[in-house]
């Protein structure tokens, strides 16, 4: 019931706010707007303002329009005729097109702006035992490095990260972008001591799926190799294993941390599903015990892995990340500024096919994170709220005839050559964009099933 309410909340916030962003720049403009609706069907609630403009909110909210005094929609009195969209200059009437999306991306950086300023309780930047024969084992990343800022370009500033959480944000973005990343690594002061170099450009990422993060090796915030609840039919509780063991070593080698102990367990399986015992020395109540624990294999993603039945890991350690009222604003349109350019660079690459097509994303997949970040607290659904606002506004201004972007195209191509597209093109580039976004529309929706039943 969560995720139906939080993803029609959702949608009817951004629909709304895009099709004001039409309303408003009508208004400015001069043209009549004749109805502002948000949902289709049957209207469950209506009323007028002082201008005459019908606002309507209906029993369907999965889209919206404003209905504009327009001469191709109906017949115009003469002495309004000077006010119809289709009697407006070229600029105002691209100026109302694109005054949709654009409120979109406003929404965004004030989301953004707002959770930056407010505030949010992230894990520190302190990386976890690097993947083995991963780039960052490579390159010299060790567990408990604090990772202070990085760079892209030896001529850029370093940027300066504080979180885990920002960390992976810089690592996507370079990894998609095929550029290398500099690591500066310090102290909890922020002092760099030592830079290190991952290569990321090699990899050619087309998704930053689960395997390529193994490949980068950072998966994780460092965590202490403390045992947790341990599950009674477990192989943890077989071997005696209690909340609150630390574990020092298995089978003579030091453990860093859980993310190592984890990795740890799970190769304890073969490939034909055989486990190994361990032997583990660990600390308890100040006694240093040795246990021998066989974990059990499982059966995940196509291969045998080791499991013990037991929490393993402390919470990170959380910081809060808060900005000052102009320095979240500023976050807020780097933030925005940086989505969409990812999601442009990631669509192109989907069509030149550098990028794969799964990546796609349709409603079911966008209810169900709705509900999962309505569930984890107000702030993260705000963040959702940003990022599926910078995802309408992008895609709505691609050049599409359906969408706002083909409007801006024919605009365009009436400011080169003097005048608009003929009727006859006009119904054919509009077939094409019905079809092209229904088949985009399936497709997205075949992603989702997989996603969440495949």
């Amino acid at each position: 019931m969560l995720t139906v309410v939080a993803f029609l909340v959702a949608i009817a916030i951004l629909i709304a706010v895009h099709e004001w962003g039409h309303y408003r720049m009508a208004v400015a403009c001069g043209v009549p707007v004749l109805r502002f609706s948000i949902g289709f069907g049957r209207p469950l609630l209506r009323w007028r303002n002082r201008a005459g403009t019908e606002f309507v909110l209906a029993v369907l909210p999965l889209g919206g329009y404003v209905r504009m005094l327009d001469g191709r929609e109906g017949p115009v009195p003469p002495e309004q005729r000077p006010l119809a969209f289709d009697a407006q200059p070229l600029v105002k009437r691209a100026a109302i097109v694109a005054a949709g999306p654009a409120a979109n991306l406003l929404l965004a950086v004030l989301l953004y702006a707002f959770v930056a300023w407010w505030g949010v309780e992230q894990p520190e930047p302190v990386v976890g035992s690097p993947v083995a024969g991963s780039l960052a084992e490579a390159a010299g990343l060790r567990a408990g490095d604090r990772v202070v800022a990085v760079k892209q370009d030896e001529a850029d500033d370093p940027r300066p990260v504080r979180s885990f959480d920002e960390l992976r944000w810089q690592l996507t973005q370079a990894t998609l972008q095929r550029r290398d990343l500099t690591l500066l690594l310090g102290d909890v002061q922020g002092l760099a001591q030592r830079r290190i170099t991952l290569p990321l450009a090699q990899l050619q990422a087309r998704d930053m799926d689960a395997a390529l993060w193994e490949r980068i090796g950072i998966v994780a915030p460092w965590s202490a190799p403390v045992v947790g609840s341990v599950m009674p039919d477990g192989a943890a509780a077989q071997a005696g294993l209690r909340p609150g063991d630390r574990v020092l070593a298995v089978d003579g080698r030091p453990v860093e941390d859980a993310a190592q102990l984890r990795a740890w367990i799970r190769a304890a399986a073969d490939a034909q599903g055989q486990v190994r015992p361990q032997q583990w020395r660990l600390s308890r109540d100040g006694q240093v015990l040795e246990l021998t624990v066989t974990p059990r294999a499982e059966r995940r993603d196509q291969a045998w892995v080791g499991r013990v039945g037991a929490q393993i890991g402390t919470t990170p350690t959380l910081t809060v990340v808060a900005h000052e009222p102009l320095q979240a604003l500023a976050h807020g349109v780097q933030r925005t500024w940086e989505v969409a350019a990812l999601s442009l660079r990631m669509l192109g690459r989907m069509l030149i096919g550098q990028a794969s097509l799964q990546q796609l994303s349709g409603p079911l997949t966008i209810a169900d994170y709705a509900g999962q970040s309505a569930a984890m607290g107000g702030l993260a659904f705000v963040s959702f709220l940003a990022l599926v606002s910078v995802s309408l506004g992008v895609l709505n201004l691609l050049p599409l005839p359906v969408l706002d972007g083909g409007h801006l195209m024919y605009y365009l191509w009436e400011a080169v050559v003097g005048r608009p597209p003929s009727q006859v093109w006009m119904e054919r580039l509009q077939r094409a964009g019905v079809g092209l976004l229904a088949a985009l529309m399936s497709l997205a929706l075949v992603n989702d099933l997989i996603r969440l039943f495949g």
